[in-house]
């Protein structure tokens, strides 16, 4: 599948992006699902195990709600997220930390793109075939500058993620927690400690939101 290349002159590319400097994207799917407003999916890649039965449980209401949600999806935990959110019929956005022009689409993907319903988008130009941990950080931005809230599953102390979660609470953005003991470091930075249905009722679902310009 080839990708598509937008510039921020285009009227279809995202303000919030024009907002943070970025000039270009390379997209795979339907450009259309970013005017959603989407819920911004992260995980550390240690994760507790009492985050982990409640993250397969988050995933799925996620899914059978038809909330739209865009992320790396790149650690284990977010990983078994997208597998059990590509079974429903929402919309979703992976953002790799690399390139995705020439990128061989994994099979599973396929037939969600072509359902227009799945969007690979990055804004890393094809010499960037490999994913790094500064690419990982800036891929990790990117996505919050498209998200409209956060749902943080887990933030490892000290973690570049937590540092990412401080710094869209200092400005005022929504990052929502699992209620769980071991997220009380997120609580304690100002993250909305949530259950699942109290995070269901704070998100509207595919079909019962305003298209966002």
């Amino acid at each position: 599948m080839e990708a598509t290349v937008l510039e921020s002159s285009s009227s279809a590319f995202p303000t919030a992006l024009r907002n943070v400097g970025c000039e270009r994207l390379w997209a795979i799917g339907d450009l259309g699902i970013l005017a959603r407003p989407l819920l911004g999916l992260f995980c550390s890649k240690r994760c507790p195990g009492e985050i982990i039965l409640l993250a397969y449980d988050i995933a799925r209401a996620l899914r059978d709600a038809g909330v739209p949600v865009i992320g790396g999806f790149h650690s284990p935990m977010e990983k078994e997220c997208l597998e059990l959110l590509l079974r429903g019929t929402q919309p979703l956005v992976v953002c790799p930390a690399r390139g995705i022009e020439g990128m061989r689409v994994p099979a599973a993907w396929r037939k969600p793109i072509e359902e227009r319903r799945l969007l690979i988008v990055s804004p890393f130009d094809p010499r960037r075939k490999r994913m790094d941990a500064p690419l990982a950080e800036r891929r990790n931005r990117f996505v919050t500058a498209l998200a409209a809230s956060l749902l943080v599953l887990h933030a490892a102390p000290k973690s570049r993620l937590e540092r990412l979660c401080s710094a869209v609470l200092d400005t005022g953005g929504t990052v929502y927690a699992p209620d769980a003991p071991s997220n009380a470091g997120l609580a304690s930075r100002g993250a909305r400690l949530v259950t699942i249905d109290a995070l269901l009722d704070r998100l509207p679902a595919a079909n019962q939101f305003p298209v966002r310009r």
